[in-house]
């Protein structure tokens, strides 16, 4: 078998004694388990002969980059000086936010920064952090759950429908939304995303085609919900065709599931392997687009940023159903991913980890809590933000203060009195545990104008 397989096999055939045959390896005991040795021997003989032809290849392309051009492994330095930024809210964003910032700020690699004013503490950028690099894309700072979005379907139903039929939106929200590691759909729905040719072509993404599908169309856990409530639209964008007013609408939050953090965690291990930085921000390493594992997982992150929205897609769809309604107006945003965009007058790849894109006249939604409003906004293109703003109001209290300091009595009776069903959802959720959305948006109202607010009424979380 495969595993049988040595480096001094690779050698004694001609590798040169250089990574080339440690990465040889590591994809043999990866992919190849189930070859024969003959087999594996004779690929990696046709590798060495010819290895331009292997370029790209999904398996052998990691190897036949290493001979034709050698990465060279060695420690990366900090600059001593950081890159400019621009920080909002500053006084209400953690030390440990701003911490992190400042030292993406020093990455080589680097071009230019920003902080939200929902920013705090997180792993490699913190959550609300931008960070422009130049051709090189770091995988958290793109973060685990790549693609979670933010998706709302309003509907041309007045927003009265709600009275006296909260049971009801409360029984099809228990019933037919699925959150966490172990629910999914009994009566599953196909999605295109799911013939997508990367499924076939990267070896990763192939060993996570099944989860994908029985996961489509849930929602993960911690802050990720599904709910109903009533949108106040106070302006109109050109492109909608319903009148200002109060409109039933739903609004989901979640992201790639399994498929976005499998993805997160390899490419990461591989980033680190090649990218060495030092150890208080060793979550920063970065993968060269111009190599074949920089060019993969960007493959990778597309891919699962298009399924995290296909996942909302039949989350709404199954919900429309129920309500026997079409959506009339449909927002939708990513809030934890990459983009390649000019910034300072050369393209860069953004990375915009727990930000919401807020280019001139892109369209988002910025949530609250269960009990605080949430915004629709369009961008007004504001350069020192990296044309982004919040992604919501931020934490106040971590999980664990919640736990401490929140009483189950006090979070009911916080639901209570803003008239808010809740159907899962623990204390650490709690409201209380939230900044003050409405300052938030003010102190960033040079990056996004308001176009309506969305008031939570029937909320589904994870147990």
């Amino acid at each position: 078998m495969g595993k049988k397989l040595s480096g001094r096999d690779l050698i004694h055939m001609g590798f040169p004694k250089n990574n080339s045959v440690n990465i040889a390896l590591g994809q043999i005991q990866r992919y190849k388990k189930k070859d024969t040795k003959e087999r594996i021997l004779k690929e990696a003989k046709e590798i060495l002969v010819a290895p331009g032809n292997f370029i790209g290849h999904p398996i052998w392309g990691k190897v036949a980059e290493q001979l034709v051009n050698p990465i060279k492994v060695e420690m990366q330095a900090l600059r001593a000086n950081r890159v400019p930024f621009q920080v909002f809210g500053e006084n209400e964003i953690d030390e440990l936010a701003k911490r992190q910032l400042y030292d993406a700020l020093k990455l080589p690699v680097a071009v230019r920064g920003a902080l939200m004013p929902d920013a705090h503490g997180g792993y490699g950028l913190p959550i609300g952090g931008v960070l422009a690099t130049d051709n090189a894309v770091i995988p958290y700072g793109v973060g685990v759950d790549i693609g979670c979005r933010m998706s709302m379907s309003i509907f041309d139903i007045p927003a009265t429908y709600l009275k006296g039929r909260t049971y009801q939106l409360r029984n099809w929200l228990a019933e037919h939304t699925k959150f966490g590691m172990v629910e999914t759909h009994k009566i599953k729905h196909e999605h295109e995303v799911l013939d997508r040719p990367e499924f076939r072509e990267i070896p990763l993404l192939k060993s996570l085609h099944n989860k994908a599908y029985k996961q489509l169309g849930t929602s993960g856990g911690g802050n990720h919900f599904v709910e109903f409530g009533i949108v106040k639209l106070d302006r109109v964008h050109p492109e909608w065709h319903v009148e200002p007013g109060e409109y039933l609408a739903l609004l989901s939050h979640s992201g790639s599931r399994g498929l976005g953090a499998a993805i997160a965690r390899h490419y990461t291990y591989l980033a680190t392997k090649q990218c060495p930085l030092p150890k208080q921000v060793q979550h920063l390493a970065w993968l060269d687009l111009n190599r074949h594992d920089g060019q993969e997982y960007w493959l990778a992150m597309q891919l699962a940023g298009d399924y995290a929205q296909a996942c909302h897609e039949d989350i709404h769809r199954r919900m429309a159903k129920l309500l026997g309604s079409r959506s009339r107006v449909t927002i939708a945003n990513h809030h934890n991913f990459a983009w390649k965009e000019i910034v300072d007058g050369r393209e860069c790849v953004v990375h915009r980890k727990g930000a919401t894109p807020a280019g001139a006249g892109v369209l988002g939604i910025i949530p609250g809590s269960m009990t605080a409003p949430g915004f629709i906004v369009e961008g007004l293109g504001n350069e020192r933000s990296l044309q982004s703003a919040s992604h919501g109001a931020g934490r106040l209290l971590s999980r664990a203060q919640c736990k401490s300091q929140i009483t189950k009595s006090e979070f009911s009776a916080t639901l209570k009195s803003h008239d808010v069903e809740l159907i899962g959802g623990a204390v650490d959720e709690a409201p209380m545990a939230y900044k003050d959305i409405r300052k938030v948006m003010q102190l960033q109202s040079e990056l996004v104008q308001v176009l309506g607010t969305f008031f939570p009424k029937v909320v589904r979380m994870d147990k």
